[in-house]
């Protein structure tokens, strides 16, 4: 980015002061990330989680930045919302009451947000209660003085920092720039980047890994990154005709636009579905030690194994072309399209209409759901075949690139409303407009 598209961010009042304005609620949050919940021993806490990498409660502690791991009043982060989120997502495909409020528009929007509120609530106290127990009896020396006070302690501090994070995140979306549920998650993931690069200088300088492998991982990185962004923005553009109309002297229509059908429609819920089920058995031995069958059971689905690859990649492919067929359906485009007057060229409307969207989905989604698997095997192949210090796993890397695009190009329409040039030579971001 030029030193001038820089200054320019802070030329515009009201630019500036939602950016500083989003800095400050980060700030909060990362603060209340390090405030532990009393009665904790940290320490033992830390070593539970030393060993439990690759379980669900690692992939969790991951999206809150490390605040599990500490036990802090923000330990649950915006997890608690997202997945009321998606649950309301989900049921708007099942339920007609839900599908009807999200499609009434503003109003409708603001009910299933209120709905969303009391899940996350519901679901905050259902997971500290959860959080609590398991710490008194699974994790050796964690709690201090175990019983009924911790646990309604925990339960209180859990929920209500939940509540917090979820205000905080509304904040953001209200006043600031970007999306702010999903800031909080890029800005938990990023916190251990410092930590990952400190970690591989340590080991170039005690010559575990010599300068070639250094560069290599280095050229990995710049490449994967590059593909993300590319899949991301990668769009199949479908031509539609409006036709012209007439009214009194006014000619309306006459003009072809498209519509952009995404490679990646899934974004990265494919692989956050397929990572909570293929770690579950490593969770459950955590649960229940001692027990043979399960041990064996556990170690078939161990990270790295040719059966944990095979399964996890079928699961990530299954779940693009799942959640795909959740978020984007093709009947509604018809029926919208038809009601418009609009139409495919050679197409008819209707379901003709419907039937050849679906078709073209179909296909651009296939590639969209092996770069997902390709995206997440990557760093086992790195880390169990060569040995590789390779921190940057298939979900982290897509949350921060697609989180950092929409926040530029929300930046960069401010920017370019005002006549400023934006981040690109062109001025402007091509892709998920």
């Amino acid at each position: 980015m030029p030193a001038s598209t820089f200054q320019n961010l802070f030329k515009i009042p009201e630019l500036k002061k939602k950016i500083l304005f989003t800095v400050f609620i980060l700030i909060i949050y990362r603060i209340g990330g390090h405030i532990p919940v009393p009665g904790i021993n940290v320490e033992a806490l830390g070593d539970f989680f030393a060993r439990s990498r690759g379980t669900l409660f690692g992939m969790f502690d991951m999206f809150v930045g490390g605040a599990l791991q500490r036990a802090t009043v923000f330990a649950l982060g915006i997890m608690p919302y997202i997945s009321a989120s998606i649950i309301f997502q989900l049921l708007g495909s099942v339920f007609p009451y839900i599908e009807k409020l999200q499609r009434e528009g503003e109003e409708g929007r603001k009910k299933i947000t209120q709905y969303t509120r009391y899940a996350t609530v519901l679901l905050a106290v259902v997971q500290s209660y959860g959080i609590s127990i398991w710490l008194a009896t699974s994790v050796p020396e964690a709690v201090l003085t175990p019983g009924l006070t911790f646990v309604f302690i925990t339960i209180v501090t859990l929920t209500t920092g939940a509540i917090v994070v979820m205000w905080l995140g509304e904040q953001i979306t209200d006043r600031g720039i970007g999306n702010g549920a999903s800031l909080l998650i890029f800005f938990g993931i990023i916190e251990t980047l410092p930590q990952a690069i400190f970690n591989s200088i340590n080991l170039w300088r005690n010559d575990v890994l010599d300068t070639f492998t250094i560069l290599i991982v280095l050229v990995l990185m710049v490449g994967i990154i590059a593909g993300v962004v590319y899949m991301t923005m990668g769009t199949r553009k479908i031509p539609i005709q409006i036709p012209r109309k007439i009214v009194g002297r006014k000619v309306y229509g006459g003009q072809q636009i498209h519509i952009p059908l995404r490679v990646n429609s899934a974004g990265v819920m494919p692989i956050i579905f397929a990572q909570s089920i293929i770690i579950f058995p490593g969770t459950i031995s955590q649960f229940f030690p001692g027990v043979p069958w399960l041990e064996r059971f556990s170690a078939m689905f161990s990270y790295g194994s040719w059966l944990y690859v095979t399964v996890y990649t079928v699961m990530i492919i299954f779940f693009t072309y799942f959640y795909t067929a959740i978020t984007t359906n093709p009947i509604d485009l018809a029926e919208n399209m038809k009601r418009q007057g609009g139409f495919i060229p050679g197409i008819r409307p209707g379901s003709k209409t419907a039937d050849y969207i679906d078709k073209v989905l179909t296909r651009i989604t296939l590639p969209g759901a092996f770069f997902l698997a390709a995206i997440a095997i990557l760093p086992i192949f790195m880390i169990s075949e060569l040995n590789l210090p390779f921190y940057f796993g298939g979900t982290g890397l897509l949350i921060v690139v697609g989180v950092a695009l929409d926040t530029i190009q929300q930046i960069e329409a401010h920017l370019l409303l005002r006549h400023y040039d934006g981040f690109m030579k062109k001025g402007k971001i091509r892709g998920r407009r």
